[in-house]
């Protein structure tokens, strides 16, 4: 199913003059969303690797999990050369996992991704999140 065709299918389908909002059973990746202790993942393979990270919390390896982080897309504009620049947020960038590790304190943050995935519009996001907020993107393959 092309990426129109999958958009064509969520948009709409007319009933009687009346629009009805429909969403395809996989996404445009052929991945199915689960719903996994309230919270819905885009696809199986996030869904099992939540499954993991709880058990990494319950045996003490890491903390503070956070699930879909968000993190503001921002860019800096001159008005004129020199100060004073104005920080512009431009969009959001939604990780699929952050969470401590306690042995080195560190802050992981992780992305569940496959190759069909890893598109130049993600690469650049995730670039501008690793130079904008100084974190580092794991990817989970």
């Amino acid at each position: 199913m092309s990426d129109r065709d999958a958009w064509t299918q969520w948009n709409t389908t007319r009933t009687a003059g009346a629009t009805v909002h429909t969403r395809p059973s996989t996404n445009k990746y052929q991945a199915r969303a689960v719903r996994v202790d309230g919270i819905l993942f885009d696809s199986q393979r996030e869904a099992a690797r939540y499954q993991e990270l709880k058990l990494l919390v319950a045996a003490g390896l890491i903390g503070e999990l956070e699930v879909h982080p968000g993190f503001p897309l921002q860019v800096m504009a001159l008005s004129e050369p020199g100060p004073p620049w104005t920080i512009h947020t431009v969009g959001m960038f939604h990780a699929d996992f952050r969470y401590r590790n306690l042995r080195t304190d560190a802050v992981i943050v992780e992305d569940v991704k496959s190759k069909p995935t890893k598109t130049e519009a993600y690469k650049l996001r995730k670039k501008i999140v690793e130079a904008v907020h100084g974190v580092t993107i794991v990817e989970i393959v």
